[in-house]
């Protein structure tokens, strides 16, 4: 794992992470930021959360779970090895955990815990406080490698990428809301309409949902969504074989051949369709090239018309669907 900046500046899905009946599951760690809304469970390799975290679902961690301060899980919290639990965490069920337990004081666990390991009733630090105020200072002073070091050390030596859910953050199978940039992995399968300041999905992942974002969004080959794609103020760049089951609105559009958009396509600005070279069929040595028209004119071959022919040869026909026109 690396980083340098704000570890909790950003939503971050690592490549095949999924949700699955009613639950983000993923191989890597889960880091949670405080005051966040998780209208789901979670199943990970180490899960940590910061104050004020609410669950809706069951905990199950294959390694490690660390809960600050007046967390609340709506279900059981099954533990791997240790667990470190904050003073005033409600659990409306039952804590289990193979190791050791580090408990504060006033916690309620409705339905009893098990820990076959020591037992240490006091109130730990909280975690993510005490991690990311120290690893802010060490980047303030400059020493990134010392604070990537610090945070191997935190979890085991893992280098994957975690899944990072910034604070006030809110996800369910309804929406993913964040107030900071979100990127998604390849190979994910998401339920829920992601709202963000941008967003870019990796390859061949699949979302159930819309896509909003203040800024721009990036869609990578062999990637479905499954409903809009908006932008306030931003581009949004669509790869080729990528699919987008709904409409795109934005303010530049870039759009690979072979992508699929099945609704209508409209931009404030340029629109472009980047035509592929170097496929078997073509000259090799050729470059990808843009096709663009000025706002408010359909692009030659976005609705069926006969492409333009350039000097000495002629234009590949664009494969997607819907129309281009400007924004009201």
């Amino acid at each position: 794992m690396s980083f340098r900046s704000d570890p909790l500046a950003e939503l971050v899905v690592p490549d095949g992470t999924t949700v699955e009946e009613h639950a983000i599951v993923t191989d890597s760690d889960v880091i949670i930021g405080t005051q966040s809304t998780i209208a789901l469970g979670v199943r990970g390799r180490n899960v940590v959360a910061g104050e004020q975290v609410t669950f809706e679902g069951d905990i199950e961690a294959n390694s490690d779970c660390r809960l600050d301060m007046w967390c609340t899980v709506d279900g059981n919290v099954l533990v791997g090895e240790n667990a470190y639990i904050g003073e005033r965490v409600e659990i409306d069920g039952q804590l289990v955990v193979a190791g050791d337990l580090d408990i504060g004081d006033d916690v309620e666990i409705s339905e009893g815990f098990d820990a076959n390991g020591w037992i240490v009733i006091r109130n730990p630090v909280p975690t993510l406080m005490f991690l990311f105020t120290y690893l802010t200072h060490l980047l303030h002073l400059g020493e990134e490698e010392m604070a990537e070091d610090v945070l191997s050390e935190v979890f085991e030596g893992h280098d994957d990428q975690p899944v990072v859910i910034p604070k006030n953050a809110t996800v369910g199978d309804d929406a993913w809301r964040v107030s900071t940039p979100a990127r998604v992995g390849e190979g994910c399968r998401l339920h829920g309409n992601l709202r963000a300041e941008s967003i870019a999905v990796g390859e061949d992942s699949e979302l159930f949902g819309s896509l909003r974002a203040r800024e721009s969004i990036t869609v990578e080959r062999g990637t479905t969504i499954h409903g809009d794609v908006t932008t306030r103020g931003g581009s949004v760049e669509i790869a080729a074989e990528a699919h987008v089951r709904g409409d795109i609105a934005c303010e530049q559009l870039r759009l690979h051949e072979g992508a699929v958009v099945e609704g209508a396509m409209r931009a404030r600005g340029e629109m472009t369709i980047v035509q592929e070279r170097g496929r078997p069929s073509e000259r090799s040595g050729e470059s990808d090239r843009d096709v663009s028209k000025p706002t408010g004119e359909p692009v030659d071959g976005a609705n069926g018309d006969e492409p333009a022919q350039p000097a000495g040869e002629r234009a590949e026909s664009d494969e997607s669907k819907g129309s281009f026109t400007s924004l009201e």
